[in-house]
C-alpha cells in the first residue's frame, strides 16, 4: 500500500458540469486518475468539498458577488461530490475556504507525514491546500495527473509554481505514486 494520506479535492458536480461556470475542462481526466490511486490507499482517503457560506465575510462578499449562483447551501446538487465518487468518498470534510488544509485533515495527513494531493481546481483549491500543508511541515505530493485545472494553461501554470517548492512539495504521476513502496 502506498504511504501518506490522500486528499481527493472537489470532485463535485460544480465542476464536472461541461455547463457549470466553473467547469474544470479536463475533469474526467483527473477523475480518472484519481480512481487509479484509490484503492492504494484503503481508507486513508479524504473526500474535499468547497461549499459556500451561510453568510459571506470580507473578501468573500465580493467573490459571491462575482459568482452569485454558487450561494446555494451546502446540500444543494452543485455541491455534491459526483456520482462515480458519492459511494467510495468515506471521510467528507466541507470547507468554504479555497484551501483544504483544515484541522481535520492535518490532523489526518500529519499521522502519515504525507499528504497526496489529487482534484480539482490545481490552480485554486489544489494549490491553495498544497501551500498550507507544506507550510505545516506535511511533504505534499501533487499527482498532476490526477488533477485539472480552469484551463491547461491554468493547470501547467500552477503545477510550475507547486513544483518551485521543493523539497517541501512534489509535482507527480499517477504512476509514480503506485510505484511506491512502504
Amino acid at each position: 500500500m502506498t504511504t501518506g494520506w490522500l486528499a481527493v479535492v472537489d470532485m463535485q458536480r460544480v465542476f464536472a458540469d461541461p455547463d457549470s461556470p466553473w467547469a474544470a475542462p479536463r475533469f474526467a481526466e483527473a477523475a480518472a486518475g484519481v480512481r487509479r490511486l484509490l484503492p492504494a490507499f484503503g481508507d486513508r482517503v479524504t473526500f474535499t468539498r468547497f461549499v459556500a457560506p451561510g453568510e459571506p465575510e470580507g473578501a468573500w462578499r465580493a467573490y459571491y458577488e462575482q459568482w452569485p449562483f454558487a450561494l446555494q447551501p451546502a446540500q444543494a446538487q452543485l455541491w455534491r461530490l459526483t456520482d462515480e465518487f458519492v459511494d467510495q468518498a468515506r471521510h467528507v470534510l466541507d470547507a468554504a475556504t479555497f484551501g483544504k488544509w483544515t484541522p481535520e485533515l492535518a490532523r489526518r495527513a500529519t499521522s502519515e507525514g504525507r499528504l497526496v494531493l489529487a482534484g480539482v481546481s490545481t490552480d485554486c483549491c489544489v494549490l491553495s491546500t498544497a501551500l498550507a500543508a507544506a507550510d505545516a511541515g506535511v511533504e505534499v505530493l501533487v499527482v498532476a495527473d490526477a488533477c485539472a485545472g480552469a484551463d491547461d494553461d491554468s493547470h501547467a501554470k500552477a503545477l510550475q509554481v507547486l513544483d518551485l517548492y521543493r523539497p517541501l512539495i512534489r509535482v507527480t504521476t499517477v504512476a509514480e505514486v503506485l510505484e511506491q513502496t512502504p
